[in-house]
């Protein structure tokens, strides 16, 4: 098969898994300092954190927002919500830091689509959570973290981010938010069962199913073409 969606993906996936984990256990010792009063540990904890803000803005910007807004105003104005909002996360935490000011920042992005393409809130919010659609920026990232690139042999780069994008549009659109979410945001299976509202397990289960999916409609086009 020369759609090996394998040992390299799968370790890329598990490192960035354990220094995700690694940033949660900082990002507990930060909500206590601040807790505590402390300024700079609240400074410090929104910091940490707008990287991967911002990765998850400009993922789920198309074209029509490009141009007019920039991803790091809607982030800007997500961890302002979400600093009026601190007070009372500190005192429930029903979910994990980074799911809750994502959450934040994705309702500022569904309302930046209201301003600025007209579009009822509503419906933009089902259909952008229900069925994303990558630009080619991050489609080829995404093959670039599925694909191991040194058995790239039999089909260019080029022939397979056609195929890929071409499979992700036929794949069920919960399993395409699941790559998303876990290959592209790199967020770990706790975090995208928070923003997903499932089970773990359902989790894994999804993207199991998803790269299976994936590698089916690649594999059968591969022959198609032989």
């Amino acid at each position: 098969a020369w759609f090996p969606i394998g040992v390299a993906g799968r370790n890329r996936l598990e490192t960035e898994t354990v220094r995700t984990a690694m940033e949660s256990s900082k990002t507990r010792v930060l909500l206590d300092r601040a807790a505590d009063g402390s300024d700079s540990a609240v400074r410090e904890l929104f910091h940490s954190h707008r990287p991967r803000l911002c990765r998850m803005v400009q993922l789920r910007m198309d074209r029509r927002l490009v141009g007019r807004l920039d991803a790091s105003d809607i982030v800007q104005e997500s961890l302002a919500a979400a600093y009026r909002r601190l007070p009372d996360y500190r005192s429930e935490r029903p979910i994990g830091f980074y799911p809750w000011i994502r959450s934040i920042a994705w309702n500022c992005l569904v309302d930046a689509y209201r301003r600025h393409i007209g579009a009822d809130r509503r419906s933009v919010k089902r259909e952008a959570a229900a069925d994303i659609r990558l630009n080619d920026e991050s489609a080829s990232h995404l093959m670039d973290r599925l694909i191991d690139k040194n058995e790239m042999i039999r089909v260019t780069r080029q022939e397979i981010r056609s195929r890929l994008l071409d499979a992700l549009d036929r794949i069920p659109a919960n399993l395409r938010e699941v790559l998303a979410l876990r290959f592209l945001e790199q967020l770990t299976v706790s975090e995208a069962a928070a923003v997903l509202k499932i089970t773990e397990g359902a989790v894994k289960a999804r993207q199991v199913r998803a790269l299976i999916r994936l590698r089916e409609l690649l594999e059968d086009d591969a022959e198609g073409t032989i």
